[in-house]
């Protein structure tokens, strides 16, 4: 996720944040937009190679962060409350703000709010993850019984809606998170380990530059089953298995390099869903402009730097006080007082 001219506006740590997970948000979510204005430039060899290394994990990694912040969820009135107001409002708001390019570009109005459009796929999946918090926390093997549904999951041509395939296709990674602890992140900040981490991100980039176009796209997308892909139950259940596992050793290494100490970024970790939420309709218009220009290495070397710029600017004080509605809606207008169970 990677470097920009440091903005030395810095927004306010909030008492008791540990700077590490705002640190690795940030990061991460310049992965996904970088990720994103680069998927359209897959033809130059080096931006396949970077988008198959980079989906390989990056929201694996989200979803790992999110499982652990998550840790805590019950199904108490304040707890669906914001679950409501930071997931499912922001989704239906943005189901239709997505849906006004598609109608702009391609003469196209289709909405389906069971059948999440483009990047909402994540609203929807972390949605229904937090919702199963609770279930997951009283099984003896959950992380056995994750990758056991994952598995599943990939034998049956499941529907769009619910965005099922991703949300069951990727559960390993948030139950994962569910049941890290403080002290595995405080073993990750070993020196050795950073340093494995390291070595282990460049050979990762290695591998990916070498095999990236024998390996089908669709299996980092985690959209369809394994015989719409090509593959038999076994063969693809194996490959999916090794994604897994792909991904959680990234995804820890990723952690490793991560500073834990506070950075100029690290106010900007903390709204890491604007960027998300924002970023795609930057894309969808960016990519009209794309030229012989785009074409080339040093033309994905610079809309990469771009996304990465992008993505801190969508996290800036200005952009969040005018997208604050959307994002984050206020929606204490439509709750009654908080009750407690008599």
């Amino acid at each position: 996720m990677s470097v920009t001219t440091p903005l030395r506006v810095v927004l306010p740590a909030a008492a008791g944040r540990d700077p590490f997970f705002d640190n690795a948000k940030f990061l991460a979510i310049t992965l996904v937009v970088s990720g994103h204005l680069i998927e359209d430039l897959r033809d130059v060899p080096v931006a396949h190679a970077a988008y198959f290394f980079v989906y390989t994990f990056h929201m694996p990694l989200f979803i790992v962060l999110s499982g652990y912040l998550s840790r805590n969820f019950t199904f108490g009135s304040g707890k669906a409350r914001k679950l409501i107001s930071t997931l499912a409002v922001p989704y239906v708001i943005f189901e239709l703000i997505y849906s006004l390019p598609r109608l702009l570009l391609y003469g196209k109005l289709d909405i389906s709010l069971l059948d999440p459009y483009y990047l909402t796929w994540f609203l929807m999946s972390l949605f229904l993850w937090r919702l199963s918090t609770p279930v997951w926390q009283q099984l003896r093997w959950p992380l056995v019984v994750a990758v056991g549904l994952s598995l599943l999951s990939g034998m049956s041509r499941l529907p769009d809606e619910l965005s099922m395939n991703r949300t069951l296709g990727l559960l390993p990674f948030y139950v994962l998170g569910l049941m890290l602890r403080p002290e595995h992140f405080e073993w990750l900040r070993r020196r050795w380990v950073r340093v494995a981490g390291a070595v282990t991100l460049a050979a990762g980039a290695a591998l990916a530059l070498a095999v990236h176009t024998s390996v089908k796209t669709e299996w980092i997308r985690w959209r369809h089953a394994n015989d719409a892909i090509g593959v038999d139950d076994l063969t693809g259940s194996l490959i999916r298995l090794a994604m897994l596992a792909a991904g959680t050793l990234l995804v820890a290494a990723f952690l490793a390099v991560t500073p834990s100490r506070r950075t100029w970024y690290s106010g900007l970790g903390m709204a890491t869903m604007y960027a998300y939420l924002l970023h795609g309709l930057v894309v969808k218009v960016a990519e009209r402009f794309y030229g012989d220009w785009s074409q080339t290495v040093p033309g994905v070397a610079a809309v990469g730097l771009f996304g990465v710029g992008l993505a801190a600017l969508l996290c800036t004080a200005p952009v969040r006080r005018v997208t604050h509605w959307a994002v984050e809606p206020s929606m204490s207008w439509a709750f009654t007082r908080l009750r407690k169970p008599g």
